[in-house]
């Protein structure tokens, strides 16, 4: 590892890897003949079948990210008790037996728009609601604040369904409050169902899988039943480590905190010449930790880089899983001031409100 107190002009490095395999996840398969649409010779598509887009919009930490993780069985969208951790739209696909649901995990909603990059994630996460089947509006089960009442406004002349998720019903201590409180949610808008779930349970998520079945449209699959998203493993892999930082500095985090992939290059395996032992495939990845002032690089790097160490160790631990191969990561910590506040900066990082 480079010294943490190298001057701002060269960033900080740390790179991790690990010679161990990942585990491979088992994925449950939906019927054969949904397999058949995408061969050579595709089976006729029943007639049933539904296919359609679902937005989950809330306000910032009610959970709807480990929702959408939970309903398609995988982890995209990164989490942590952090508010305002998605700052993109995330599509996960989803198909089992005849649906086929994309859902859009959006920013949550909020008031507060200081910075150019709190207006991008409020336009993203009302940009969600165009042209979708059916919007999931994902609450807290404890409290009712005036950032649930920013997103109900929104809705409230939306087109299409709106299904209430009422998350977090295992914190609920008097189980009998639980049909009250659905009542009291009901009075606010017409919704087209309320579904009380606890998503990081895993709990009623048979019964909104159902519910959310029943409003999308018959229409034929838009995705291969393989795939999970449509954003890039570049993509993926940054928000793999933006997660691991929320995660690793708590209270620490710097907000005006960003993740850029410098370089994201595979090599095969191969066999050493010299010894004839098998080289495994290995992907090589390269990450800049953007940060804005000087303070904030010291408190990513840590004392003697430790922090930067873990980070990137649990990072590359979740990338194998995912990208199920061996990983080489490198990080870096940059200090680039003012890009939170600049909207053609943010366009450069990937950020959009479209």
């Amino acid at each position: 590892m480079q010294n943490p107190e190298k001057d701002d002009s060269q960033a900080n490095a740390i790179t991790t890897s690990d010679s161990s395999n990942s585990d491979n996840a088992d994925h449950a398969s939906p019927q054969d003949v949904i397999g058949q649409f995408f061969k050579d010779s595709p089976a006729e598509i029943p007639a049933d079948f539904r296919c359609g887009f679902v937005a989950i919009v809330g306000r910032p930490n009610v959970g709807k990210s480990t929702l959408m993780n939970h309903l398609i069985g995988q982890k995209l969208s990164i989490t942590s008790r952090k508010p305002q951790t998605t700052r993109h739209k995330i599509v996960g696909i989803d198909t089992r037996d005849n649906v086929q649901a994309v859902y859009v995990d959006t920013p949550g909603m909020h008031k507060k728009e200081v910075r150019a990059i709190n207006k991008m994630m409020n336009r993203a996460a009302s940009s969600a609601l165009r042209d979708v089947n059916l919007v999931l509006f994902v609450v807290d089960s404890m409290k009712w604040v005036p950032d649930d009442e920013l997103v109900l406004e929104k809705l409230k002349n939306a087109d299409m369904p709106v299904i209430m998720v009422i998350n977090k019903v295992d914190t609920i201590e008097e189980k009998r409050t639980l049909l009250p409180l659905i009542e009291q949610h009901g009075k606010r808008m017409k919704f087209s169902d309320i579904v009380p779930v606890s998503a990081l349970r895993g709990a009623n998520l048979e019964h909104l899988h159902e519910v959310i079945a029943k409003y999308l449209p018959f229409a034929p699959p838009m995705y291969a039943i393989d795939q999970l998203t449509d954003r890039s493993e570049r993509f993926l892999a940054s928000e793999i480590v933006r997660e691991k930082i929320m995660r690793q500095l708590g209270e620490e985090l710097p907000y005006d905190l960003a993740v850029q992939i410098e370089s994201f290059k595979e090599e095969p395996a191969t066999i050493n010449e010299k010894t004839g032992k098998p080289k495994p495939a290995c992907l090589y990845i390269d990450a800049t930790i953007l940060v804005e002032r000087q303070g904030q690089k010291l408190i990513v790097i840590g004392d003697k880089g430790r922090k930067l160490k873990q980070i990137g160790m649990e990072a590359r631990i979740d990338m194998e899983k995912m990208f199920e191969q061996k990983v080489m990561l490198t990080l870096w910590v940059k200090v680039k001031g003012g890009w939170s506040d600049d909207e053609r900066a943010l366009k450069s990082l990937g950020y959009s409100d479209i």
